[in-house]
């Protein structure tokens, strides 16, 4: 299929079905035609078709209801892509239209308290008991699990083979019995995310991806994805924030010094190698699954949102210094744009933690693309019930 033909479907589309009228079934109606990803397979949202033509879509969609990025982007960026490559023919049509018409909302119940960095060594327990599982444990820092109603989890089903061999990857039920969900406060005053402790709680053995004990070849899936998600979004020329602080720079004269003018130019062109980095990246993506490059591209976004944001702050004076608002709530969504420097600044210490650690990410690209001699590990075939914790 060309893109002028699948640019022809968007607009029979666009003249069959009224943008203004209901949302979701506006969504709705686009998943069924195909139109929400083209490249999943038709009858799962897409036309089977190259991954660029998303973009002769996205064109003639533009300005008609979308999913919500900032409360779906788990189950868009990470769900979805591990759903399609593992899980059943009854799974993908279960999870995947509700998935993308955000009437589901999903959150990653992978770290732990003692398995951040190093999540293979991951202690929550999933026990078999007849067709279902029987899990207990805890996880840490799980955005949005206070509206979510499914999640992707990972937990350990086999304590007596190594760390990386016991795992086994779940969707689990968020509103089962014995999950509970708990806020944490950020540094920013809010708590977009949460902790999560799982009590007895029952999985369907339908509720399992990929084979018993293959977890941790599941969860790079997902981990590759979100990476490429967090940093490997398309971003316009100028976009992003980088577009922020130059609007602050053309706007606000009295602000400029020549050491911040400096200190801007070389922002950009980073901001211009990144962006365009990223494009290389999506163009691979259309070929297959996302690699180990994705994470050097999240570990350059985050560096480079951090820089920026730092130079908002400094940028603004002693107006980058007030914050606008520290009371307590549990947001659905990072306001990244909508909020102040002093925000930004915040918020964005989280990006070199959340996705990966950018010192976990410098291992990868190192050993994974790079090809440099992988740091020694004395723990890799050890039984994960042998390690010392």
């Amino acid at each position: 299929m060309t893109e002028e033909e699948v640019e022809a479907l968007a607009r029979g589309f666009l003249a069959a079905h009224d943008p203004g009228g209901d949302r979701l079934e506006f969504l709705r109606a686009r998943f069924d035609a195909g139109l929400a990803w083209v490249h999943f397979p038709e009858g799962l949202g897409g036309l089977g078709v190259h991954r660029e033509l998303q973009q002769a879509v996205d064109r003639v969609l533009a300005g008609t209801p979308q999913p919500d990025v900032g409360v779906q982007g788990i189950g868009l960026g990470m769900a979805a892509p591990t759903i399609l490559a593992f899980g059943t023919e009854e799974q993908k049509k279960r999870f995947l239209r509700p998935l993308w018409t955000g009437e589901e909302i999903w959150c990653q119940l992978f770290s732990e308290p003692g398995a951040g960095s190093d999540l293979a060594t991951l202690a929550t327990r999933a026990v078999r008991d007849g067709g279902e599982w029987v899990v207990d444990g805890q996880k840490v820092w799980t955005s949005g699990a206070h509206h979510a109603r499914w999640a992707i989890l990972v937990a350990r089903t086999d304590p007596d083979v190594p760390k990386h061999r016991g795992l086994t990857y779940f969707v689990c039920d968020m509103h089962a019995p014995g999950v509970e969900v708990r806020p944490l406060r950020q540094i920013t005053g809010e708590a977009e995310f949460n902790e999560v402790f799982l009590t007895g709680v029952r999985l369907g053995d339908d509720l399992r991806l990929g084979e018993v004990g293959d977890g941790w070849r599941v969860a790079q899936t997902t981990l590759m994805n979100e990476r490429v998600a967090i940093g490997g979004g398309p971003v316009r020329r100028g976009g992003g924030m980088i577009g922020v602080v130059a609007e602050t720079w053309r706007n606000r004269p009295e602000l400029r010094t020549h050491d911040l003018h400096q200190r801007l130019l070389r922002l950009w062109v980073e901001s211009e190698v990144t962006r365009l980095a990223g494009a290389r990246l999506r163009e691979q993506l259309a070929a297959g699954q996302p690699g180990p490059e994705g994470s050097g591209m999240k570990l350059s976004f985050a560096a480079l949102n951090q820089a920026l944001s730092g130079f908002d702050v400094e940028l603004h004076g002693a107006e980058g210094l007030e914050y606008d608002d520290w009371s307590f709530r549990r947001s659905d969504s990072v306001d990244f744009f909508g909020r102040g420097p002093g925000y930004r600044y915040l918020r964005a210490k989280g990006n070199s933690i959340e996705g990966g650690t950018s010192e976990i990410l410098r291992n990868i690209v190192a050993e994974r693309v790079l090809g440099l001699p992988s740091e020694p590990r004395v723990d890799k075939d050890v039984p994960w019930k042998d390690l010392p914790r």
